[in-house]
């Protein structure tokens, strides 16, 4: 069966239009960026409004076009838990992080952790954390470019799909070196746009076809699919067995709590003037992807009664070709030169915030901070900065060719573990307990990173079964594909007992002071 699908001279043009419109852009509103604060925040210019788009354009990734429309089309509901996990994180980030992230730090998450701590150690904690999880949320994203040129482009082996990854990631760098954040951030504001326009024409296009009925679509994506209507129960992913069961406990652990945890998100909240833009910026961000997500089902649902699970996992890319292939089906060449382009700039544009804010943490927390101690010469923060993106750029590249042909959401599920399991604890910590202190940070963010780490080194994912990154291998000892359900509580204990087991008693003058900070934006 033919995998190949619209024109790929169409598509390659309209993803080329695209990246030319928007270097344009991203070149004339960021030819100001001489300073440290408009490269890595552009200098707090933008309101809630543009932010909150932004914000959505970050953080609406592969997983979240590709990996979760693939995941419904394949496996039904389940898939589906993916929209209402990520949707539902966003309510951590209202109620307990973004006001007090704001107010407290100026660049980075390392800002907020070292406010009262030994800055030093706890800075390269932070960075060592932010590099760690942009690089395991850069795979999902350059995963997702193979799986699309593959399909889009007809670029069916390995070598051509591994080019075309390194072109993605040399593009990508071009926006970070000559954006900054002020750049990256009109991206972002495009590419949610296009998104969400793209997601709902589909949605009504789908919901056309079957006459607005969506018990008719429901019934023939039920008739399309390998598993029946399996795929409109709960269990059809996760509800086999035991384990599996608590795969999704897992999962759905890291999802909600990981949110809150990823620094490029963290990073977006220091791009607004106050801390009531900050949290304005989530609640559009939240309103925005409500819409996104709610579409998801549609399309995941509309893949499988329009294309057929087997046609989906026949294709190029698998589980991930699932909206292109929906797109062509609808709406011919046109719609999926369409759907080519946003899904690129979805690549493009999040790949671009992770590098930025891994570049940031290393230049600032890092080379300024620990290196220079604080004493850099002005400048040299934003060109070690460029160079850390080109160096940030190259892994990335490296990590999606290895990914390639992974389920995207998946990927990103990992990611989400990871920042949940080193950076959640100790900003908590560090927001709401007095008597936390520097052993208690460190405790906690290496010990959740390292288990993190550990635990996804002898899983599934790496070895022991056909999907894994080493398939021919097998030393998968623990069972489950994310280990939030471990990692999470170990860091919170670990942070826990780090401090109480130290003579170091915290300081109480510094904590009163970011306490005032945090609440009210006041420096005193």
């Amino acid at each position: 069966m033919s995998t190949d699908v619209g024109s790929p001279v169409l598509n390659i043009t309209v993803f080329a239009l695209f990246v030319l419109v928007t270097l344009v852009i991203v070149a004339n509103v960021n030819r100001r960026h001489a300073t440290a604060n408009d490269y890595f925040t552009a200098g707090g210019a933008f309101g809630g409004g543009k932010n909150g788009l932004a914000l959505s354009g970050d953080f609406l990734s592969a997983a979240s076009f590709l990996g979760i429309a693939g995941a419904i089309a394949i496996h039904g509901y389940d898939g589906f838990l993916y929209s209402i996990g990520f949707l539902v994180a966003w309510l951590v980030n209202l109620l307990l992080i973004a006001e007090l992230v704001r107010n407290t730090g100026r660049f980075t998450m390392g800002d907020v952790l070292s406010y009262r701590m030994r800055a030093r150690p706890v800075r390269a904690a932070a960075a060592t954390s932010t590099l760690v999880i942009s690089f395991f949320y850069m795979l999902a994203q350059m995963a997702g470019a193979g799986t699309v040129v593959a399909l889009l482009l007809g670029v069916h082996d390995g070598r051509g799909q591994a080019i075309v990854i390194t072109v993605v990631g040399v593009v990508m760098m071009l926006y970070v070196l000559v954006g900054g954040m002020r750049g990256t951030t009109w991206v972002q504001i495009i590419k949610a746009a296009i998104l969400v326009l793209c997601v709902a024409l589909m949605t009504v296009f789908i919901l056309g076809k079957f006459g607005f009925n969506i018990s008719a679509l429901l019934e023939a994506a039920a008739a399309n699919n390998a598993k029946g209507e399996r795929i409109l129960d709960p269990g059809g992913m996760f509800g086999q067995n035991n384990i599996s069961k608590l795969n999704f406990i897992s999962l759905a652990l890291a999802l909600v709590l990981g949110a809150a945890g990823l620094p490029h998100v963290l990073m977006r909240f220091y791009t607004v003037p106050n801390a009531v833009q900050a949290r304005r910026s989530v609640i559009w961000a939240i309103g925005t992807m409500t819409v996104f997500y709610l579409a998801t089902l549609i399309v995941g649902y509309g893949a499988s009664a329009l294309v057929g699970s087997n046609r989906i996992l026949a294709a190029t890319g698998g589980e991930n070709s699932a909206a292109p292939l929906l797109a062509y089906e609808i709406g011919g060449t046109l719609l999926l030169g369409i759907v080519a382009a946003v899904a690129f700039a979805t690549i493009l544009a999040v790949v671009a915030g992770l590098t930025l804010t891994a570049s940031a943490s290393f230049a600032h927390d890092v080379y300024s901070n620990i290196f220079k101690r604080g004493r850099a010469k002005p400048g040299t923060e934003v060109r070690v900065a460029r160079l850390t993106a080109v160096v940030v750029g190259g892994m990335a590249i490296i990590g999606g060719i290895l990914a390639n042909g992974q389920n995207v959401a998946f990927l990103v599920g990992l990611a989400f573990a990871f920042a949940a399991s080193a950076n959640l604890s100790t900003l908590l910590y560090s927001l709401f307990w007095k008597r936390f202190n520097t052993s208690g940070t460190l405790w906690g963010m290496y010990g959740g990173l390292v288990s993190c780490l550990a635990l996804v080194a002898i899983s599934p994912v790496v070895s022991g079964s056909p999907t894994s990154i080493f398939p021919m291998v097998d030393f998968a000892f623990f069972p489950l594909q994310n280990p939030g359900i471990v990692s999470i509580p170990v860091s919170f204990i670990l942070g826990f007992i780090g401090t109480i087991i130290s003579r170091d008693k915290g300081d109480e003058r510094k904590h009163a002071e970011m306490e005032v900070r945090s609440l009210t934006g006041i420096n005193p």
